[in-house]
């Protein structure tokens, strides 16, 4: 038997020496010392030795799987080294290449336009105001001068909430908040989102506005239009027509709207000018003494001008824009140009 266990180990040993893989190294282990292995078949004549002869050939068994483990140990560490020493010499990585570059970004066409009024109107000392997009009808209607039976609201095509709430139709309330609680002078923009029930080439549902709003003593429409015409200057250069046509709002008075030459057809008439030649880009006007008296501010003394434009009327205009629904479709095509 001791003859049969050196055999076992010369053999086990020269069979390790020419291993090349994993599955082979696993397959040798079970094959020589797993549980039905050789080493386990030898190890089962042992009971029909004699009690002078067993401990001498236990120690023979321990000394062969002992000298097999490490063996099969060393074996696997040795393979494990060789086929990571292939890998790294087969999948060399060049540290100096540049790395993969992942697409940036880029900030949307209505956001652009929002900073660019918005950074017009703070050269001329305008600061930007906040409100709700949840309103109350207080604020949106009421102290703005619509009174609760007045046409005018029919125009606003307004989505409620519930009783009196109501999806802001305008940012104009931002300016009754913000006169309740500063006394003049004041000179605000209120850049957000609005929504009225309105969805074609030209109107969205949902969209943004920014108004604007400049009280003190001896503000006077020649300021109004001064002011208007710096920024349709900066805005779309100095060479696009611009005029002001009489109009009306609840609260202002007198009233004015503001239109540009058509950028799309160059005047000479468009599906988006209508075939004017002209489009609207905002509205204004001297504020009315019935809004300084909901805000108890003195008409007397003070007087102020409102203003409000579509941000998404604007944008189209800047780039050329067709149909207002190309800024809200999220085509990656379109918005990537910006």
């Amino acid at each position: 038997m001791r003859d049969q266990l050196l055999n076992l180990q010369n053999q086990a040993l020269a069979d390790l020496a020419g291993i090349t893989g994993e599955d082979e190294l696993q397959s040798l282990r079970v094959r020589f010392l797993g549980k039905k292995g050789e080493l386990t078949s030898i190890m089962k004549g042992i009971g029909a030795l004699t009690a002078e002869e067993r401990p001498l050939i236990g120690q023979v068994v321990n000394s062969v799987r002992d000298c097999l483990e490490a063996a099969f140990e060393s074996a696997s560490t040795l393979l494990r080294d060789t086929i990571k020493s292939q890998k790294l010499n087969n999948e060399k990585v060049d540290v100096t290449l540049p790395g993969r570059s992942l697409p940036s970004g880029t900030k949307h066409p209505v956001s652009l336009v929002i900073e660019e009024i918005s950074d017009i109107f703070a050269g001329l000392g305008f600061i930007v105001a906040e409100g709700p997009e949840i309103e109350l009808d207080y604020y949106n209607f009421e102290a703005l001068n619509f009174p609760k039976d007045h046409p005018a609201r029919d125009m606003q095509d307004t989505f409620f909430v519930q009783n009196n709430l109501l999806l802001r139709t305008h940012t104009s309330p931002v300016q009754i908040r913000t006169m309740l609680k500063q006394k003049p002078p004041v000179r605000i923009i209120a850049p957000g989102t609005v929504y009225r029930c309105d969805y074609d080439a030209t109107h969205s549902p949902m969209f943004h506005q920014i108004e604007g709003l400049m009280v003190d003593k001896g503000v006077t429409f020649g300021d109004l239009k001064g002011i208007l015409t710096i920024f349709t200057n900066q805005m779309f250069g100095s060479d696009i027509g611009v005029r002001l046509r009489p109009s009306f709002f609840p609260f202002t008075e007198p009233s004015a709207e503001v239109d540009i030459a058509c950028v799309i057809c160059r005047g000479k008439g468009c599906r988006v000018c209508k075939n004017t030649g002209w489009l609207e880009i905002l509205g204004a006007g001297m504020v009315d003494p019935e809004v300084f008296r909901h805000v108890d501010y003195d008409s007397e003394n003070y007087s102020g001008f409102a203003f409000g434009m579509g941000i998404e009327r604007v944008a189209m205009l800047k780039y050329g824009i067709s149909d207002m629904r190309l800024l809200f479709e999220n085509d990656v095509r379109f918005l990537s140009q910006f």
